[in-house]
């Protein structure tokens, strides 16, 4: 399709998967570039500004590369997909805790498209966007709890939930052929699956943001970004 997949060719499994071409990779590149640059510039006049445009752009991508770097430190790894990684998906639905759930989710399905491009491999294009911009996009989530009270477990908690939702359905949907292999019904086997990884991982976080010293720290950098983007509306 317009030179962006490679042929078909089987993995592991047995299923077809199609991977990129280079033209595939700068049109996902360049789509990425788009949505963070749409969510940070194109907003209602009174809330244009520059230098706060900029000041959010360092935050959302210095926490983008955090859930990269952390993504690629995997205490477990699935067969078909997901991993047990060191706190990926809180450093992502730290964007929307921020910056509420317009540039949280923006930000977060960019980063759900950067993930795709570091292993492109797919089967369907329904199945990439179920799995990748939606299911990594779910983590914006966070933003709608970032004014509430306990904002960073709360939607640290809902963003995983969210995740979990279109894994779950992409697993009911294109991976469930797979569930006659352990003897399971197709809903059981993909809220299995999927649980294997987001769950243990969802714990781990918790715990650690639960602790005073990261919940203190984490208050801080809210409070940092709050009040640069204050004083650069007042000037």
């Amino acid at each position: 399709m317009f030179n962006f997949f490679t042929t078909s060719t089987h993995d592991a499994g047995g299923m077809e998967a199609t991977t990129l071409t280079f033209a595939g990779f700068c049109a996902v590149v360049i789509l990425i570039a788009a949505l963070i640059l749409g969510a940070l510039f194109f907003r209602p006049r009174r809330e244009r500004s520059r230098s706060i445009s900029t000041k959010q752009l360092v935050f959302s991508s210095a926490a983008m590369a955090l859930g990269i770097v952390t993504s690629m430190i995997k205490f477990a790894d699935l067969p078909m997909g997901g991993s047990i990684t060191l706190f990926s998906m809180l450093f992502v639905s730290l964007i929307g805790y921020w910056y509420g759930p317009k540039i949280g989710i923006t930000t977060a399905v960019a980063y759900g498209l950067l993930q795709f491009i570091l292993q492109p491999v797919f089967y369907t294009l329904p199945q990439v966007i179920v799995d990748y911009p939606l299911a990594f996009g779910a983590l914006g989530i966070s933003g709608f709890f970032s004014k509430k009270k306990n904002g960073l477990l709360t939607g640290y908690l809902a963003a995983v939930l969210g995740r979990y939702f279109f894994a779950f359905w992409s697993g009911m949907i294109f991976f469930g052929a797979y569930a006659a292999d352990y003897n399971m019904s197709v809903p059981v086997y993909s809220i299995l699956y999927n649980g294997m990884y987001l769950i243990p991982e969802a714990i781990l976080t918790v715990a650690a943001i639960s602790m005073p010293p990261v919940r203190s720290a984490c208050r801080r950098m809210k409070q940092t970004a709050a009040e640069t983007q204050s004083r650069q509306t007042v000037v």
